[in-house]
């Protein structure tokens, strides 16, 4: 007998989007359902139409099987399509996951409908039961439920079969940045309803206290019977019946209709508006009664009171306009790939609120449905977007109308089922599809259907960001340069609000210029901020003996296992894969075992909802950087920090201020009559326990200076004839020209390159640095000759092209070596890396502590997050280990630091003007010969850096390079340091 799912071919039919699944809802079903989660019985077929035969073997629902111990790995590409067919053909190879296991059907169903929830399957899902036929689905990131009553018998085992199709013309509009798994990836659920049921539930709650909720009944004997109604009450507030919409019977031949709707209403007073700051829920009950009262079905709903508007230019939530500090999050886990459990979510968005996010943008498709319900709990704000990337072939699919369906049908899916969070502000198309009719038609359907929300879709920004007439109600770029947007909102031209979708790409030692962004943006009306690409890096921890993934099903708390010997983070091309887009696929603020890249504490002071903004005679100037409430929930304390070492600590009370308030408050200290440089630091702490953070939590460290350094003189450089070496003086200096100390392995010497960062390496500027040869240069000696009570050392170091003269002048002073240095770049060195001097130390020193700014590591375009203070941490903690080795751990306006072992023996450095530092285990060449941290080897002594100058971080990898005033140029830099022994 011929299985008529396989005679569709769904897995090569555009038109076939979907057969026998249930509309989408947003009735909750989730609480009363009987989990099928998992091990199932499981076979990996070659292609959807191969015959199952062969032993059986187990795999945990849900689960992706890419990560569970079969022969198809994960794989990753960024755009280009895993295989060469065109849309909308998939390969004749196609993975293809049989599941299956006997669910028992509780005798107390009798006579009611029952229902099959697959929570999502990548990418075409066919259901069977026990034999049967019984519907297809496809769309990969949204639920999919089948009416099994008249192929289940209540009291009865059947056997369920899911058959998971990997590839298929809905894998060209999912061809997302991110791993490509299959498997089913969410919850499988069966549950059960009265034939009467809520199909569904539409909830309307405006910031006035208004509640509007909109039902609809259905039953499955067809037309509905006669007396039904509908109920509700909001934390036990009684709805009132809508008696001019109530359409159950208003005339006795609706008797025969077979769609009820009914709409509840009620006015909340003093009603609690949800904001994300503020985010209030109340608890809404909504009940579908018989004739006779009892009630056949029950729907319970968290409501949010708000409202979302444009106007003009701004985007408004509840009437203010509010910035948009946000950050796009896929569904990820480095164990379980796709599938994310409540508790990682919760972790996720915990940590993202601790370090002053508010917004999320769901890459690129509907996320687990809990993920909504826990925005709307600690508050976020949402653009919902839509499961529709043809990244490969987003021209053609644009306006395929064979592709119609699948746009309609993805987008309204997604607003039917999420449509109830307070959390979801705005809903998106998709990503990176081009633009064209299909997108007009989602849009269209979305705004009838949905009238409270705007609508975004980057890719309408081809026809100008200020188009009226394109389906994007919102200006939402991705990478836009900044001068860009500010003329843009200077223009005259604005007509929408520019925030933009993506930006600022976390790749590896990144995130340059974002308190640039943030400065233009707080300054300049029509831009309200936008997205960071991304959230996590997607590295799958990986065995490395063997090259296979770590994975299991089922998501759970992460166990620290990459810290057992033996294992790495994977990227692309570490599973085998010969077509891959490398380590592009790290690219987010935290590390995959979610610890906290030094980006996040710079988003973190850059998000502050307290700020100082300069001190006087009278005080300290405080503001309210919020935009709907008080500091109450905050408490401080003042630090004020000395350049002799001393730090001062006392409690702050903060004042009284609605959002957006100043008040100037009195010095906590005096400062000692002296001339050092003095720092006031108002650390901010949670004041109460609160969902996302317990009391004592950091919220921020905004500091301002008290008192400037007394400058130091700049040497006055002395012309230095070539001649033959001198006799050293009191400075030991080899054969060579190099300074000879006990404790330095390597003397000080000249260094131009940095270990490529990836934003180096995409930008195009490690090759030009390769190609003048920074990275191998030749040093030969020039002279070496007496001067004053020093010795000046001269030479040249020379690249393939161009020639720098470097000059040092050792002289003893107290306790010490005074090194005066200077370089001077050729024309043609127009952009270098850093300049400065590098030497490294013999073992033993394992402590540094320093005053400057920390303890993150910070860089000259990324210092925003690292308060000036006394700091101290383990060598071994300063660096930070990116997925893909690369320059990392250096510290921003270092003016002295110590580097000590444990017997406090070691050495000090005392710099002429807050330099950049870095003190490491490894070379430049360590880390750029290496592709993973596994094959590191740390070495012995502590190499370090002293930088006159370093060049900024950018996002070149995806985005804009850093600014120009960030650069390291041609000619003459000068920097001087001691050096003592402790």
């Amino acid at each position: 007998m011929t299985d008529p799912l396989l005679t569709l071919r769904p897995w090569e039919a555009p038109e076939v989007t979907s057969w026998g699944r249930l509309p989408m809802n947003a009735v909750d079903r989730r609480s009363g359902a009987n989990s099928l989660d998992g091990d199932w019985r499981f076979r990996l077929l070659s292609a959807p139409d191969a015959p199952v035969v062969g032993p059986w073997s187990t795999a945990v629902v849900p689960g992706v099987w890419t990560m569970q111990d079969t022969d198809d790995l994960p794989q990753y590409l960024n755009i280009r399509m895993p295989y060469a067919e065109f849309p909308p053909l998939s390969p004749a190879d196609n993975p293809t996951g049989v599941y299956e296991r006997e669910i028992d059907v509780p005798a107390e169903w009798a006579g009611r409908r029952v229902v099959l929830q697959v929570g999502a399957a990548e990418s075409v899902l066919l259901v069977h039961v026990d034999g049967r036929p019984v519907g297809i689905s496809k769309d990969s990131h949204l639920a999919a439920e089948f009416d099994l009553s008249g192929v289940v018998r209540p009291g009865g085992r059947s056997v369920v079969r899911l058959t998971v199709v990997k590839w298929s013309d809905a894998s060209h509009i999912e061809d997302q940045d991110h791993w490509w798994h299959a498997g089913i990836t969410r919850s499988v659920l069966l549950y059960a309803t009265d034939p009467l049921r809520l199909a569904d539930v539409s909830v309307r709650a405006s910031r006035d206290g208004e509640l509007r909720v909109d039902c609809q009944v259905r039953d499955s004997g067809g037309a509905l019977p006669a007396g039904w109604y509908v109920s509700g009450e909001l934390d036990g507030l009684p709805l009132a019946r809508d008696a001019g919409f109530d359409l159950a019977n208003a005339e006795e031949e609706r008797v025969s209709a077979f769609l009820g709707e009914a709409r509840l209403r009620a006015r909340v007073p003093e009603v609690r508006t949800w904001t994300a700051e503020t985010p209030e829920l109340y608890g809404l009950t909504v009940r579908l009664h018989r004739a006779d009262g009892t009630v056949a079905d029950t729907s319970r709903h968290r409501v949010g009171f708000r409202d979302v508007a444009i106007v003009g230019r701004d985007l408004l939530v509840n009437g203010e306009r509010v910035f948009i500090r946000g950050v796009n999050r896929h569904d990820f886990h480095p164990l379980t790939g796709r599938t994310v459990s409540y508790d990682d979510m919760r972790a996720d968005l915990v940590l993202l609120k601790r370090f002053g996010f508010n917004a999320i943008r769901t890459a690129h498709y509907p996320n687990d449905p809990t993920l909504y319900d826990l925005a709307d709990e600690l508050g976020f704000y949402v653009v919902d977007e839509a499961d529709i990337e043809s990244h490969d072939h987003a021209h053609e699919i644009a306006d395929d109308p064979r592709y119609l369906n699948a746009f309609v049908d993805r987008v309204s899916r997604m607003v039917l089922r999420d449509k109830n969070h307070p959390s979801v502000i705005i809903w998106s198309l998709g990503n990176e599809s081009d633009y064209g009719a299909n997108h007009d038609a989602a849009a269209g359907w979305v705004r009838r259907h949905d009238p409270t929300r705007p609508v975004q879709y980057e890719g309408a920004a081809k026809r100008g960001w200020a188009d009226p007439e394109v389906a994007s109600d919102i200006a939402c770029p991705m990478y836009a340069p900044l001068e860009d947007c500010v003329a843009h909102a200077l223009s005259g031209q604005q007509t929408k609000p520019l925030i933009q979708c993506e930006y600022s790409h976390a790749m590896g030692n990144s995130n340059g210029t974002l308190a640039d962004h943030w400065a233009a943006i707080e300054t300049t009306p029509g831009l309200q901020g936008g997205f960071i690409w991304e959230f996590w890096d997607h590295g799958i921890l990986q065995r490395v003996n063997d090259g296979r993934p770590v994975g299991r099903g089922g998501a759970g708390l992460y166990d620290n296992a990459v810290a057992a010997p033996g294992h790495r983070w994977a990227y692309g091309g570490d599973f085998g894969e010969k077509d891959h887009d490398g380590a592009f696929i790290a690219d987010g603020v935290v590390f995959p075992d979610r610890t906290p890249k030094p980006v996040l504490y710079e988003h973190r002071e850059l998000s502050a909802p307290v700020r100082l903004q300069g001190a006087g005679p009278e005080g300290v100037t405080v503001s309210n950087h919020q935009h709907f409430r008080g500091l109450e929930w905050l408490a401080g304390e003042w630090e004020l920090s000395l350049a002799d070492g001393a730090t001062l600590t006392a409690p702050a009370e903060l004042p009284d201020l609605r959002p957006g308030g100043t008040a100037v408050v009195p010095l906590p200290f005096a400062l000692p009559d002296d001339d050092g440089e003095a720092w006031l630091t108002l650390r901010v702490t949670t004041a109460q326990d609160l969902p996302w953070a317990p009391r004592g939590t950091r919220v921020c460290t905004p500091q301002v200076r008290l008192r400037a350094p007394v400058p130091v003189p700049v040497p006055v450089p002395v012309p230095v004839p070539v001649e033959e070496p001198a006799g050293p003086g009191h400075v030991e200096i080899d054969a060579d020209g190099l300074l000879v100390h006990p404790l330095l392995t390597s003397a000080p010497a000249l260094s131009l390159w940095r270990a490529p960062t990836d934003n180096d390496e995409l930008g195009g500027m490690a090759g030009r640095w390769r190609a003048w040869g920074l990275d191998a240069l030749v040093r030969r000696l020039v002279s070496v000759r007496q001067e004053g009570d020093g010795v000046s050392v001269l030479s040249e170091y020379a690249g393939t092209t161009g020639v720098v003269r470097y000059r040092q002048v050792f002289t003893p002073v107290t306790g010490g070596i005074r090194i005066d240095e200077q370089a001077e770049l050729p024309a043609e060195f127009d952009d270098v890396a850093r300049v400065g001097s590098v030497f490294e130390t013999v073992a033993g020193p394992d402590r540094l502590e320093w005053f400057g700014q920390g303890p993150w590591e910070s860089y000259p375009d990324r210092s925003a997050g690292a308060p000036v203070g006394h700091h101290r941490a383990r060598v071994d903690d300063l660096f930070t280990p990116y997925l893909r080795p690369q320059e990392s751990g250096g510290r921003h306006g270092v003016r002295r630091f110590t580097l000590s072992a444990p017997d406090a023996t070691g050495l000090s450095v005392t710099l002429d003007e807050p330099r950049q530092v870095s003190v490491t285990r490894y070379r430049a060449e360590d880390l750029t010969a290496v592709a993973h941290h596994d094959e590191l080897v740390p070495r012995d002594g502590c190499v370090v850096h002293l930088d006159a100058a370093h060049r900024g971080l950018g996002t070149a990898s995806c985005g804009p390079d850093t600014f120009p005033s960030y650069l390291v140029a041609p000619g003459v830099h000068r920097w001087s340091w001691t050096l003592r022994v402790l």
